[in-house]
C-alpha cells in the first residue's frame, strides 16, 4: 500500500489529467456541438468546450508540483467566461468544472497549512462563479434545465443555493478524501518514527546495561590483577633483598620478575580504565616503544636480534598501536613457549606499499626432540587479537609453524589522511576492549599450551 500511495502522491495528478481529457475526449466525441450536438458533428479544435477541458486538464496535471499555478488555472477560466473571452458552459459539457474539485483533492493531499487553507475558500468562490455562470441568462442560460422566468434574479433565488449546494457537496468529498489520504500517510510516518524511536531506546538500554556491566567487570578485573601483581612485585624484591648471597643468575630473574610484574601493572591499569575521569585517552604505546620493550625482554630473557630495511615512514597514532600490540604478543609468546634463552628475529620492512613486520622465534622440543607444536594446537586469544589488530590497522597477518621456527608476518598499508582518521577511531576504540588485556598478557595459548 505504501509504495502505490507514494508513487500516485507523486504522479497521481498528470495521470489523473490525462484520463480526465481522454474520457472527456471518448464522451464528446460525436456531438462536439453546443446543445447536444443539434448543430452536428464537430471536432476538438472547433468544439466550444475545448478551452474548459484544456484548462481543467492543466490544473489537475500542475496541481502537486504547482498548486498556485492550478488555482490559478481555474480562475483564468472562470474569469475569461465571465468577461465572455470564453465560450460558458453548455448542458452536456458543464461537468468539466469538476476537474478544479479534482485538482483541490490533490492539493488537500500534498499540500499543508495556509496552502490547504487558501485551496479550500478559492474552490468556495469558484463554486459561486460557477453556479452565477450556469444558471445566468446572460452566459450558461440554465444550462437547458433551469426555468429562465424572472430572470437572473428569480433562478438565482430559486435554484442557486441547489447547485452550488451539489458543486460544495463534489468539492467537499474532494478534499476529503485528499485530507484523508494526507492524514494516512502522516500516520503511517509517525508509526515508523515511534518504531524508530523505540528501537533506538532498545538498542541504547542495551549498550547502557554492558557498558555498566563491562566497567563491573573491569573494576573487578583490575582489583585482581592489581592486589596479585603487587604482591609477586613485592615477594621478588623481598626476596632479591633477602638473598644478596644467591647467585648473580638467580639475582637477575627475581630483578626481572619484579620489573615486569610492575609493567604488566601500568599496562593493565591503562587498558582496563582506557579513558581518564575527564573524558581524555590514556597515552598509548607507539612505534618508538618498542625499542624499550625489546630490551627489556633481552635482559636475561629472549635472544632478540633487530633489523629494518627501507626508509621509515610516519604511522598513524592507531597503527602504532597496532604494531606495537603485535610485537608485544609475539615476544611474550616466544618467551612462554620457547623459554628463557629463546632466539628471536625481529624485521621491519618499510620499503613496499606498507610496513611489513617479519618475526621468527625458535620452537622448543619435547624431551622426545619433537616440537611442541606438532601435537594438536588449542587455539587460545592471543593469535585472534592480533589478527584484529592487523585488521583493524587497515592489513593483514599470517602466523605458523615453519620448520624449527614459528613465523608471524604483518602487514600495515601506509593510509591517507582521510584514512588515517577513520582507522585511528577504530584502533583506539579496540584499543579499550578486553583484548588488549589479553594480548598483552604474557602466555597466550596459540601454538600450545
Amino acid at each position: 500500500m505504501e509504495p502505490i500511495l507514494k508513487f500516485a502522491r507523486r504522479w497521481g495528478a498528470p495521470v489523473a489529467a490525462g484520463i480526465f481529457f481522454a474520457l472527456w475526449c471518448v464522451a464528446e466525441a460525436g456531438r462536439m456541438g453546443p446543445n447536444g450536438g443539434h448543430w452536428g458533428p464537430g471536432s476538438l479544435d472547433t468544439w466550444e468546450g475545448t478551452w474548459p477541458l484544456v484548462l481543467m486538464t492543466l490544473a489537475i496535471a500542475v496541481a502537486v508540483w504547482q498548486p498556485t499555478v492550478s488555482l490559478a488555472l481555474t480562475g483564468l477560466l472562470l474569469i475569461g467566461q465571465l468577461a465572455h473571452l470564453i465560450p460558458p458552459m453548455y448542458a452536456n459539457y458543464w461537468a468539466i468544472y469538476i476537474g478544479s474539485f479534482i485538482a483541490l483533492a490533490f492539493i488537500a493531499w500534498t499540500t499543508q497549512g495556509r496552502m490547504r487553507l487558501a485551496a479550500a475558500g478559492a474552490n468556495v468562490l469558484f463554486a459561486s462563479s460557477m453556479t452565477f455562470l450556469m444558471l445566468s441568462w446572460r452566459y450558461g442560460a440554465g444550462v437547458g434545465w433551469f426555468s429562465q422566468i424572472g430572470g437572473d434574479s428569480g433562478i438565482l433565488l430559486r435554484n442557486g443555493w441547489q447547485l452550488f449546494a451539489l458543486l460544495m457537496m463534489i468539492a467537499a468529498a474532494c478534499f476529503s478524501l485528499g485530507l484523508l489520504l494526507s492524514l494516512y500517510q502522516e500516520r503511517g510516518s509517525l508509526f515508523r518514527a515511534r518504531e524508530l524511536a523505540e528501537r533506538t531506546l532498545q538498542a541504547t538500554e542495551v549498550d547502557l546495561i554492558v557498558e555498566q556491566e563491562r566497567t563491573r567487570i573491569a573494576r573487578d578485573l583490575h582489583d585482581v590483577l592489581a592486589h596479585s601483581l603487587a604482591v609477586i612485585a613485592a615477594q621478588a624484591d623481598g626476596s632479591r633483598y633477602l638473598s644478596r648471597d644467591q647467585p648473580k643468575a638467580v639475582l637477575g630473574a627475581l630483578e626481572n620478575i619484579a620489573g615486569s610484574a610492575r609493567t604488566a601493572l601500568v599496562d593493565a591499569q591503562r587498558v582496563i580504565e582506557g579513558v581518564r575521569g575527564d573524558g581524555m585517552a590514556v597515552p598509548q604505546p607507539q612505534f618508538t616503544d618498542i625499542e624499550g620493550l625489546v630490551e627489556g625482554l633481552q635482559h636475561g630473557s629472549l635472544k632478540i636480534q633487530t633489523s629494518e630495511s627501507g626508509t621509515r615512514m610516519e604511522l598513524s597514532r592507531g597503527q602504532q598501536v597496532a604494531v606495537f600490540r603485535i610485537v608485544q604478543e609475539c615476544l611474550t609468546n616466544a618467551l612462554k613457549h620457547g623459554g628463557r634463552g629463546t632466539a628471536v628475529r625481529l624485521h621491519f620492512n618499510w620499503s613496499g606499499p606498507g610496513l611489513t613486520v617479519h618475526v621468527a622465534s625458535e620452537v622448543s622440543s619435547s624431551k622426545h626432540g619433537h616440537p611442541v607444536i606438532a601435537g594438536p594446537q588449542r587455539l587460545g586469544r592471543g593469535l585472534p587479537g592480533m589478527r584484529e589488530r592487523a585488521h583493524s590497522a587497515g592489513g593483514w597477518i599470517t602466523a605458523g609453524p615453519d620448520g624449527e621456527q614459528f613465523r608471524v608476518t604483518a602487514f600495515i598499508p601506509y593510509l591517507t589522511d582521510v584514512e588515517d582518521s577513520a582507522r585511528e577511531n577504530i584502533v583506539e576504540e579496540h584499543s579499550l576492549t578486553h583484548n588488549d588485556l589479553q594480548v598483552a598478557a604474557a602466555g597466550d595459548a596459540d601454538r600450545n599450551d
